[in-house]
């Protein structure tokens, strides 16, 4: 047994585009004229925008469509990712993705991100030649906690689930990850909160903590 595959998220994980999303959510609800709590907000977290903008208009009765609100949202978001100046990789990624492409290890991303804002983030941060496949959630049935997104990306990886490893920072992503039977890193984001990592194998808050070497035992 060796590990052979890292499925890695995307938002909190490989960029942060949690501030941004942020933004872009606050901006969308005055938008709607909705408020929305910290509490409700926190629960968002790790689940597709689509997902989202379904448990908006149940709970405020909104007279907008899924698609309408969700072309806001992006549009917004949009914006914030070209023009915000502190939008960049997280410390650290860059080196740990290059450091497993150097092993042979294959890499997919399993994100719940819509493959629009996957490919914004390969494109302008040049990730796509690292990469085996990208799967987005907001194209699946089911959003994390389900495991079958992780499943699917052992499944294009090629490999047996004991041989991957996912890095995750959202409550629901670990879950899902549990689910799925594969080994779960939690990272521990500075700009990640209320998250439960209490069903991580392990939990990080430096990259350089998951280099080959020091992960071997695990696999």
């Amino acid at each position: 047994m060796a590990l052979k595959a890292v499925l890695f998220d995307m938002d909190g994980v490989i960029v942060d585009t949690e501030p941004l999303h942020r933004k872009a959510y606050f901006k969308t609800f005055a938008e709607l004229g909705i408020e929305v709590s910290e509490e409700l907000y926190n629960s968002f977290t790790g689940a597709s925008t689509k997902r989202v903008c379904e448990i908006l208009i149940a709970q405020f009765h909104l007279k907008q469509t899924v698609e309408e609100i969700t072309a806001i949202k992006r549009d917004h978001f949009k914006d914030y990712f070209y023009h915000d100046e502190t939008f960049d990789l997280i410390l650290g990624v860059r080196q740990l993705i290059e450091h497993y492409f150097n092993h042979g290890i294959k890499l997919i991303v399993a994100s719940s991100a819509s493959m629009t804002t996957i490919n914004m983030v390969f494109d302008k941060f040049k990730l796509e030649d690292y990469f085996g496949g990208k799967i987005s959630g907001a194209d699946l049935t089911e959003s994390k906690p389900d495991p079958e997104i992780f499943q699917l990306a052992a499944k294009m990886a090629g490999e047996p689930i004991k041989n991957c490893l996912v890095i995750e920072d959202s409550t629901n992503g670990i879950i899902a990850a549990h689910r799925a039977g594969i080994f779960c890193v939690a990272y521990k984001s500075p700009h990640t909160h209320n998250q439960d990592y209490s069903m991580a194998n392990m939990i990080v808050s430096d990259y350089s903590e998951l280099e080959v070497e020091k992960i071997a035992k695990f696999f």
